[in-house]
């Protein structure tokens, strides 16, 4: 694996239901109202968008994200990833019994010139700044499907 390939995995748990959860994955553009690091989504169709995101570390990343799969029956939403990073991500949601299971898999590859050039010294301040972005989203979506 080279240094600049990332490989993320995120659980969550939400006490909303599974349904109401995956319309609220789907709908990119709704995401800055409840992630605090999406930034901006500019839409382009029903699945199509770029979206900037920044965590705590001093830089942005721009990612055009084109919806890959979208299978509400399995509970999973896939998109191909492309711009300062490029790869994919897969959301996949299961009904448990007071709620829904959510885990978040993305693998990419940095391709701005700066994460390039630190990716080795600065991997692990990448994959906290991810964890932080990831527990933040964790909140703001239990907030917006009304599960906190």
């Amino acid at each position: 694996m080279d240094v600049n390939d990332y490989r993320f995995v995120s659980d969550w748990y939400l006490p909303a239901d599974r349904d109401a959860t995956f319309d609220a994955l789907v709908d990119v553009a709704s995401y800055p109202q409840w992630w605090p690091q999406v930034r901006s989504v500019e839409q382009y169709d029903a699945e199509t968008a770029t979206v900037m995101v920044r965590s705590f570390l001093p830089y942005s990343l721009r990612v055009l994200t084109t919806q890959s799969r979208k299978d509400r029956g399995a509970g999973v939403l896939e998109a191909r990833l492309d711009g300062d990073m490029t790869g994919c991500s897969r959301w996949t949601l299961t009904a448990t019994g007071t709620g829904c299971a959510v885990r978040y898999e993305q693998q990419v590859v940095a391709r701005r010139a700066l994460l390039r050039r630190l990716g080795l010294v600065a991997r692990p301040f990448f994959r906290l700044n991810h964890a932080v972005m990831m527990r933040a989203g964790e909140r703001g979506l239990r907030r917006y499907v009304g599960s906190d």
